[in-house]
């Protein structure tokens, strides 16, 4: 069963430093902020993490969430830095562009295969840029996640949320999945051992019709699967407020639910998005050109 109706949306990183980060989606890889949300407490669906005081969401994409597959980067006020697990394995894009970028401010790139280059964001999230023009309107080709059983995790994400396996390699123990042929598919990446997810861990949020929410719920019920945070309102001040449900995979991977129609409301570019973040800024960030550059463009 391959569920058409369904999207991949964000993969949510939690950031220590949100201008260094938003310089390296906006100035390497080459994507524009799409909007910037502050909270005044943790979310009742946990997406800033486990933490109950203020945070802030920027959305970072190479175009609407509608049809473009972006970062949610989540900071949570007075936390520097997270210390990463082996879950989280890197972001591919296609950017002959991004790689240009890259060179030119002299941000660490090494070759790891021919015309692919790994890079880092700040806070050590991999990226692979593959030195080519993007092969659909959306760079953003894969995410990869670590997995400790390759055919345990297939059941899940295909037999329990309807992905459709694209490719399966035995040898290297790992799967290409997704919901769509235009869109960004999950990697599943075997490896030895646990799954360690540390405190950086993020989450990969997906939509579907609103309606689909409590019978998604249902089902991993009757599958004694995990649900970390069942159907949920979440409100964003002034937009709209969506429904989500939040599961965990057998490997402890969070994965959002959200309901598609509000999620459309609710994810519209908003043209002030990178004044918000600027205005966030601490004087000297925005004053010292040498420390970053601002983020109005």
């Amino acid at each position: 069963m391959v569920m058409a109706t369904r999207r991949a949306l964000h993969f949510v990183f939690k950031v220590g430093n949100r201008f260094q980060t938003a310089r390296f989606y906006r100035d390497v890889l080459g994507m524009k902020i799409l909007r910037h949300e502050e909270f005044e407490e943790g979310c009742k669906a946990t997406c800033n993490g486990p933490y109950d005081g203020k945070w802030s969401k920027t959305m970072v994409g190479f175009g609407p969430e509608d049809d473009h597959f972006v970062a949610e980067l989540t900071y949570n006020y007075g936390i520097g830095d997270y210390k990463l697990g082996n879950d989280f394995l890197g972001i591919t894009l296609a950017s002959s562009q991004a790689v240009s970028n890259a060179r030119k401010l002299e941000w660490p790139l090494s070759e790891v295969a021919e015309g692919v280059f790994e890079t880092e964001a700040p806070g050590g999230y991999k990226f692979y840029l593959q030195n080519r023009s993007p092969p659909q309107s959306d760079p953003v080709l894969k995410v990869t996640l670590a997995v400790s059983d390759l055919q345990k995790s297939l059941n899940y994400w295909s037999n329990l949320l309807g992905m459709k396996i694209y490719e399966k390699d035995e040898e290297k123990q790992k799967a290409l999945l997704g919901y769509a042929d235009n869109q960004c598919r999950l990697e599943l990446q075997a490896i030895q051992g646990a799954v360690d997810h540390a405190a950086a861990f993020g989450r990969i949020a997906f939509s579907c019709p609103q309606k689909e929410l409590p019978d998604l719920e249902d089902l991993m019920k009757r599958e004694n699967q995990k649900i970390l945070t069942p159907l949920v309102s979440l409100d964003t001040p002034g937009k709209a407020t969506v429904q989500v449900v939040i599961l965990a995979d057998p490997d402890g991977h969070e994965i959002c639910f959200v309901g598609d129609e509000a999620f459309r409301e609710l994810s519209k570019m908003d043209p002030e998005g990178s004044k918000l973040l600027n205005d966030t800024a601490p004087l000297w960030f925005s004053r010292d050109s040498r420390k970053a550059p601002t983020f109005l463009h």
